[in-house]
């Protein structure tokens, strides 16, 4: 079973995702919070698997929430839930720690698939959203990606984990590993999941 924790302003939201988190036997629902300050504190307190976060909420953002529940060592994969028409920090809260983003219009499978994938710890990253951040260029890449790291770059934007990844090119583990370390250095960022977003927003991966 995996625990999410619902992050959201808007209580309609929340009573929205916790009747469909809570129906389902896959997820246990052990927290809400409406705003980022809130968050914080639950997620310390649950240290759910997973937890769904609004980006624009007030005293305190999600993107300094992600980034703080980040400084506090809380091991939560965090899913920023965004409208994408009006949230332009998707790509920051994703390089201060997200594992990926959602549409909040997605059907319910989608949003099931997406926790579960964040569970694993893979990058969830939806195509819609990822259109919207082509060309929104954070950083210069001074070297450009090999046709190999490419390939890593795309198998990881599927959601394979490094073994998938090292089974389908035929290569070691360990070689998916130095390869992704590479893209990380030549984009600027620190994990998986802002490594597949700066690679749609820089034109490298196209939804």
């Amino acid at each position: 079973m995996i625990s999410v924790l619902i992050v959201d302003d808007h209580p309609v939201v929340r009573d929205g995702l916790r009747g469909m988190f809570g129906a389902d036997p896959r997820f246990e629902v052990v927290g809400e919070a409406g705003d980022g300050t809130a968050a914080i504190a639950a997620g310390e307190r649950f240290r759910p698997d997973v937890i769904l976060m609004d980006l624009r909420m007030p005293r305190t953002d999600g993107v300094t929430a992600i980034r703080e529940l980040a400084e506090r060592g809380v091991p939560s994969r965090v899913l920023v839930i965004t409208t994408y028409d009006t949230d332009g920090d998707v790509l920051a809260a994703i390089e201060a720690g997200a594992t990926g983003y959602l549409l909040k219009e997605a059907t319910k499978e989608e949003m099931f698939r997406a926790v579960e994938a964040a569970a694993r710890g893979q990058a969830v990253l939806s195509p819609a959203v990822a259109s919207r951040l082509m060309g929104q260029v954070r950083r210069p890449v001074s070297d450009p990606l090999s046709q190999r790291e490419l390939e890593v770059l795309e198998l990881i934007a599927q959601g394979s984990t490094n073994r998938e990844a090292a089974e389908r090119l035929f290569i070691s583990q360990a070689t998916v590993k130095t390869h992704l370390l590479h893209v990380y250095a030549k984009l600027g960022v620190n994990d998986r999941a802002a490594a597949v977003a700066a690679a749609f927003a820089k034109g490298y991966l196209t939804p």
